[in-house]
């Protein structure tokens, strides 16, 4: 068969020539597939890229949403605190004719909403970052509920409704955040009587199952229709009612239930029979397997006497200075104001104050550039500094006591904290006494994460 066929022998040119085919094949084989590669590896590069062109617009528009909120909660707490100041002067008062109370107490309740508005907006940023961290410590669900209660009594009152609540005579105790708790309860209370009608009922009750216990708000209201109801823990969802502005909300609250019960180990749900059947929301919380053995100690009542001790309030809010100042001279105390840095640490030199009440948004000089100046004048190191912002992020606070701020505070501060706070430094000997440097319980410290410098 030698010579016939497939094996028939071939000359040199013809063996040269099918291998110059053969490598052309090859060759252009290696051309296509490397030309293949390389456009999607363009195509992959080209992609990752766009991601992460993507991911930065995304990081750059969510720090800007931080930016508008934490601006949006400066703008709206601005004319709080002169009104919370006011509200408090009328309090501190001699008796007043009853259509002053009742302003008084008006202007309370709105000062509330509006605290709350802010507060759970910036809640809804910090609990989708993971950014919230609980205080907990063993809690009694009693407690807490008395203390929701009692916060949403005026507007129980308002609306006529009629309450009741049933709790077990045993202590029920769990491992929680008094303040988040309350707030939970809170939201939901301030629910059932937003979306009753007039004279309804409002039922709140506690109970143990096992080892959790089962928290109840139910109410004779305008009920959840079945297409919402799944959804009603959703964020800025809102029912039919939305388009009734008097009921008002930013369908933001049940949401933020539903995250802190769910920080707590728990959940929450919720029921009704539809339109006009009234809800029920049901809490479930893990319980503690056995009651604390050291209780804690009754807080003590805010200090009144302001006598001898001498307070520097530098703010550029004219109505927020002043106003806190009448306050102030109400109680007792010797108080001086400046509307701005330089005109406070003149002031802070010749009123030798004991305490420093010091705005952070201050025009040319910022809070923290007089507390770092105070903090080197010879006289003045020594004196508590304490900032009354609007600005109460974790980032605002570390700043400021960087800067050497012993507290941060965020307005509008509640009467009772700061009163509480000045009632810790004594009048000058010589060596005054700075309030002890930690984060100050209020709904701002807490809570909040806005501004008015």
């Amino acid at each position: 068969v030698n010579g016939l066929g497939p094996f028939a022998t071939r000359s040199p040119n013809e063996s040269l020539l099918l291998l110059q085919i053969f490598m052309a094949l090859v060759a252009t084989t290696a051309l296509l597939l490397g030309a293949a590669i390389a456009e999607r590896d363009a195509a992959e590069r080209s992609r990752a890229d766009e991601l992460r062109q993507r991911a930065a617009q995304l990081a750059d528009a969510d720090r800007h949403k931080d930016e508008f909120l934490a601006t949006l909660a400066h703008e709206l707490r601005n004319p709080l605190a002169p009104i919370r100041n006011a509200a408090e002067l009328l309090r501190l008062c001699c008796a007043q004719p009853l259509a002053v109370e009742q302003a008084r107490h008006l202007i309370e309740r709105q000062i509330r909403h509006l605290v709350t508005l802010v507060d759970d907006l910036l809640d809804v940023s910090r609990i989708k970052q993971r950014k919230i961290t609980l205080r907990k410590e063993p809690v009694q669900l009693q407690r807490v509920v008395e203390q929701a209660v009692d916060s949403c009594r005026t507007s129980l009152v308002a609306r006529q409704h009629r309450l009741t609540v049933a709790l077990p005579p045993e202590p029920l105790y769990l491992e929680g955040d008094t303040v988040r708790l309350e707030q939970v309860l809170v939201n939901l209370l301030t629910n059932a009587i937003k979306y009753t009608e007039p004279g309804g009922r409002v039922d709140v009750t506690a109970e143990r199952t096992g080892d959790a216990a089962l928290l109840r708000v139910a109410d004779t209201g305008i009920g959840i229709g079945p297409d919402l109801l799944p959804r009603v823990f959703d964020l800025f969802m809102q029912g039919a009612h939305s388009h009734d502005r008097t009921q008002g909300g930013l369908g933001i609250g049940l949401t933020l239930v539903r995250r802190l019960v769910e920080l707590h180990g728990g959940s929450v749900e919720a029921r009704s029979a539809g339109l006009g059947q009234g809800s029920e929301f049901i809490v479930r919380l893990p319980l503690l397997s056995a009651a604390p053995t050291e209780p804690h100690p009754p807080l003590s009542s805010p200090q009144r006497s302001g006598a001898a001790v001498r307070v520097l309030i530098v703010d550029d809010n004219e109505d927020a200075a002043i106003s806190l100042k009448m306050v102030l001279e109400v109680v007792g105390y010797d108080v001086a104001v400046a509307h701005n840095g330089p005109a406070g640490l003149d002031l802070a030199r010749q009123h030798r104050p004991d305490v420093v009440l010091l705005d952070i948004g201050l025009p040319g000089i910022d809070g923290y550039e007089v507390a770092r100046r105070l903090r080197r004048e010879p006289g003045l190191e020594t004196i508590a500094v304490v900032a009354v912002s609007g600005y109460g992020r974790e980032g605002d606070k570390q700043r400021a006591r960087e800067a050497g701020f012993d507290r941060h505070l965020v307005k509008p501060v509640d009467p009772d904290e700061l009163l509480a706070l000045l009632g810790e430094v004594q009048p000058s000997d010589g060596t005054p006494r700075k309030p002890g440097r930690r984060e100050v319980d209020d709904p701002g410290a807490r809570r909040s994460g806005s501004p008015d410098a």
